[in-house]
């Protein structure tokens, strides 16, 4: 059976919470899951990025599956490398 479709999304966090500057995951229905990030029972990550106050943003969508998402989990060090908004301080736009 094929995975069902959605959308693969990125969040950028305003500052980093330990080691963790980004979130990758897979939504079905992208705008419930971004309001369950906000209310703080998304992802656990995202979950204590949350309650540490530290905001975060929505960078970039791909349409696809969780295999997608593997895909961009799965190469090194992806998320710094995706994220439009780091893209731009290490070229010194931003």
């Amino acid at each position: 059976m094929a995975s069902p479709r959605g959308t693969v999304y990125l969040l950028h966090f305003e500052r980093p919470y330990k080691h963790a500057r980004h979130y990758l995951g897979f939504a079905e229905d992208l705008e419930r899951r971004l309001e369950l990030h906000r209310a703080g029972r998304g992802a656990r990550l995202v979950e204590v990025v949350v309650a540490a106050g530290i905001g975060f943003q929505l960078v970039r969508t791909w349409e696809g599956d969780r295999t997608l998402e593997r895909v961009l989990k799965n190469r090194h060090n992806a998320p710094a490398r995706l994220c439009p908004l780091c893209r731009a301080e290490r070229r010194g736009d931003g």
